[in-house]
C-alpha cells in the first residue's frame, strides 16, 4: 500500500484535554507511521502549507469510532415499534418485552442471504458514521425452527461478510443463548433459532467458526484481518449458571473479549435473585466470567456491590443511551461506574440511532437528567469512550488512537455544519452528529468521501433490505 499523508486542521491526540491544531499525519501499510503536530498552539496557523503530496482535511479529525454492540437485524425496527405502528402495542405504549415480540418477529423471517444484505447496509450507515469497527452481538444462529444450516456458522459467516463489504472490522460476539428464563425453560417459537443445546455444543460449533483466533495485549500486532471472533453470555437468563464457566473459559483460553447483557432490566435482577439468591453481577463473579477481557452491556440496574465488583475485576460496561432510552429501560449510573475505574465504552445496540456522538454526550446529558447537576464528564472521556474504550473492549487495542503503531483509521468531522459552525473543536461532541461525518478511513483504506459511502449506496440498500424482512 502507497504511504498516505494527511494535515488535520485540528486532530483529537492521545491523552490530550482538547484537539490540537496543524497536524500531519502519516501512514503506511494500514498503520500510522507519524503523527507530528506542526504548530505549537491551539488554532491553526495562517497559511500552513500542504507538505508534498499530504491532504489537507478541514475540521476535526478523530480515531475511527467503536460500536461495541450492535444487533444488525434490529436495524429493521427503527420508526416502527413506537405507539401504534405496530400490534404489539397501543398508541403510545409499550415497553421492552413489547418491543422484543416485533424483534423476534423480524429474527424468525432471516436467512444468510437476507441477513448479509441487511446487515451489509446497517454496518455502510455506520461507516458513513465514523464508525470502523463494530461488535456484533450474534445470536441468530440456526434456521427458523432451530435446525442448523448445512454449514451451522453461516449467519456469522454472513456477518463477517457484510463488515467486509461494508469495508468496517468486526469482532462478532457469538452468543451463547440456551433457555428463556432464569429458572431454564426451553427455548420456543423464534428463541429455538438462537440455541445449541448446550454450552459445550456452543463451543463446539463456534470452535469451527474460530480454531485459534486471539487478540493481543497492548505493544503487539493486533489480530490479522478485519474480523476477530469473540464470546457473549447472552444474559443470566439465557444462560444456566453451572454453563457459565464453559463460556468464559472457551473466551479465556483464546484471549478473546467474552461480553453479557447485564441488569437491563428490573425483571432480570428479581428473577436471578429468586432462583439463585444473588445479583446477575454477583452470579457471574461467582462463576469466573467477570474481568479484565468482558465487557457488561447495559449496566442499567446496579446495586452499589455490584459496581464494586465491576471495578475490582476490571470488567468493563458498554453503555447504549439512545437504546435504553428508545426501550425506557431507564439511566444507569454511568459516573459511579467510572469513578470505580469501570472502562466505558458505547454502542448503538438497537439502532434505533446510529450516531456515536448522540451516544457519547447522552452519558453526560442523562447524568444531568438524573442529577439535575451538570459536568459528570469532560469532552476527553467522552471521546476515549468512542474510539480507544471501544476498540479495547472489542479485542483491536492497537486501534482508536491517532498513534504511531495504530491501525490507520481517520474520520473527519465537519465544524462548518449547521451544527458545528462556531463550535470550538472540543465541544464536537456535544454539537456534532453523524451527519457531519465527512470522510472516514479504515486501515488506511478510503470508505467514505464528502459523507459518501464509496461502494454501498446506503439508503437505498437499507430500504430496501428492511422492505423484505418487514413486508
Amino acid at each position: 500500500m502507497t504511504p498516505t499523508r494527511w494535515i488535520a486542521e485540528y486532530a483529537w491526540l492521545p491523552d490530550r484535554a482538547e484537539p490540537t491544531a496543524d497536524v500531519l499525519i502519516e501512514a503506511e501499510d494500514g498503520r500510522f507511521t507519524a503523527v507530528t503536530p506542526l504548530t505549537a498552539g491551539t488554532a491553526p496557523a495562517a497559511g500552513v502549507e500542504v507538505l508534498g503530496d499530504a491532504v489537507r482535511l478541514p475540521g476535526l479529525a478523530l480515531p475511527g469510532l467503536a460500536n461495541a454492540h450492535s444487533h444488525a437485524f434490529h436495524r429493521a425496527l427503527r420508526g416502527r415499534t413506537h405507539g401504534s405502528t405496530h400490534k404489539s402495542t397501543r398508541a403510545g405504549q409499550g415497553d421492552f418485552w413489547t418491543w422484543r415480540n416485533a424483534m423476534y418477529e423480524v429474527a424468525a423471517r432471516l436467512d444468510p442471504d437476507s441477513y448479509l444484505t441487511l446487515a451489509r447496509a446497517a454496518y455502510a450507515e455506520m461507516a458513513l458514521a465514523g464508525v470502523t469497527c463494530v461488535g456484533e452481538f450474534h445470536y441468530l444462529h440456526h434456521g427458523p425452527d432451530g435446525t442448523p444450516y448445512a454449514d451451522p456458522n453461516a449467519m456469522g459467516v454472513a456477518l463477517i461478510e457484510a463488515a467486509a463489504q461494508a469495508g468496517i472490522r468486526i469482532t462478532l460476539l457469538d452468543t451463547c443463548y440456551l433457555t428463556a428464563t432464569v429458572d431454564g425453560q426451553l427455548l420456543t417459537g423464534p428463541q429455538r433459532r438462537f440455541g445449541d443445546g448446550d454450552a459445550l455444543r456452543w463451543a463446539d460449533r463456534v470452535s469451527a467458526l474460530a480454531p485459534d483466533n486471539r487478540a493481543a495485549d497492548d505493544g503487539r500486532p493486533g489480530p490479522a484481518g478485519h474480523t476477530l471472533v469473540g464470546a457473549a453470555v447472552h444474559s443470566v437468563r439465557a444462560v444456566p449458571a453451572e454453563q457459565l464457566a464453559t463460556v468464559a473459559g472457551w473466551a479465556a483460553r483464546r484471549g478473546v473479549p467474552l461480553h453479557v447483557h447485564l441488569s437491563e432490566q428490573p425483571a432480570e435482577n428479581d428473577a436471578c435473585r429468586a432462583v439463585h439468591g444473588r445479583t446477575p453481577t454477583r452470579l457471574l463473579a461467582d462463576h469466573g466470567v467477570l474481568g479484565p477481557d468482558t465487557v457488561a452491556v447495559h449496566g442499567t440496574h446496579l446495586t452499589s456491590a455490584d459496581v464494586t465488583l465491576l471495578g475490582d475485576s476490571g470488567t468493563g460496561v458498554c453503555l447504549c443511551p439512545t437504546t435504553e432510552r428508545d426501550l425506557a429501560d431507564g439511566i444507569g449510573p454511568a459516573r459511579r461506574l467510572a469513578d470505580a475505574d469501570v472502562p466505558l465504552s458505547l454502542g448503538s445496540d438497537s439502532h434505533a440511532v446510529v450516531d456515536l456522538f448522540e451516544e457519547a454526550r447522552a452519558v453526560e446529558l442523562d447524568e444531568r437528567l438524573r442529577t439535575r447537576r451538570r459536568g459528570h464528564f469532560t469532552p476527553a472521556e467522552l471521546a476515549r469512550a468512542a474510539t480507544a474504550a471501544g476498540h479495547a473492549a472489542l479485542g483491536w487495542r492497537d486501534a482508536g488512537r491517532l498513534a504511531v503503531g495504530a491501525r490507520a483509521d481517520l474520520v473527519t468531522v465537519r465544524l462548518d455544519s449547521a451544527r458545528t459552525a462556531g463550535v470550538p473543536p472540543v465541544g464536537a461532541f456535544f454539537a456534532a452528529t453523524a451527519a457531519d461525518v465527512a470522510s472516514v478511513v479504515s486501515d488506511g483504506r478510503q470508505v467514505v468521501a464528502d459523507g459518501r459511502h464509496l461502494t454501498v449506496d446506503v439508503p437505498r440498500e437499507l430500504r430496501a433490505a428492511v422492505e423484505a424482512v418487514t413486508r
